[in-house]
């Protein structure tokens, strides 16, 4: 079992708690012995097989029929605040056997806050690598910016 840790960088405007909004948030991965396919994990458990725990996504190798795993550690998540800005923080961790994150693709999803004024911003779509808006309590504009990533072990 290794575990890997996505670390996001992002340059904020007027913006801080950027966070994977709800439980139900979908982490679209692309895993390396599966590299032409995606995979989408939630915080939902699928059981291992014989009983050794669960996993949030779990594959079979076709060729040597081994259960392959990944799991989502839930309690790692972390926001991406405004003094984060423009450095990598690890933002989720995954508890991996047998598969090896290797691409991460930022969706919708995501949620953030005014810095001054603490107004929420929901469904922040990170698709383009850029999101922007407006907040009208402090008449500035918000935005979050070149979006990237890197895998790290922990």
């Amino acid at each position: 079992m290794v575990k890997f840790g996505l670390q996001f960088k992002a340059t904020l405007e007027n913006v801080t708690n950027v966070r994977p909004l709800g439980d139900d948030f979908r982490w679209f991965l692309k895993v390396g012995w599966l590299s032409s396919s995606r995979l989408y994990l939630n915080i939902e458990s699928v059981p291992l097989k014989g009983g050794r725990g669960s996993a949030s996504m779990v594959q079979k190798c076709k060729l040597c029929a081994r259960e392959n795993s990944i799991d989502i550690l839930g309690d790692t998540i972390t926001p991406y605040n405004a003094e984060d800005s423009e450095r990598f923080k690890t933002m989720v961790q995954f508890e991996c056997r047998g598969l090896e994150p290797i691409d991460f693709e930022p969706q919708a999803g995501f949620a953030a806050q005014g810095a001054e004024s603490g107004t929420p911003f929901l469904e922040i779509n990170l698709q383009e690598k850029d999101w922007t808006d407006y907040d009208e309590k402090v008449s500035e504009s918000v935005g979050i910016y070149e979006v990237t990533h890197q895998f790290k072990k922990c």
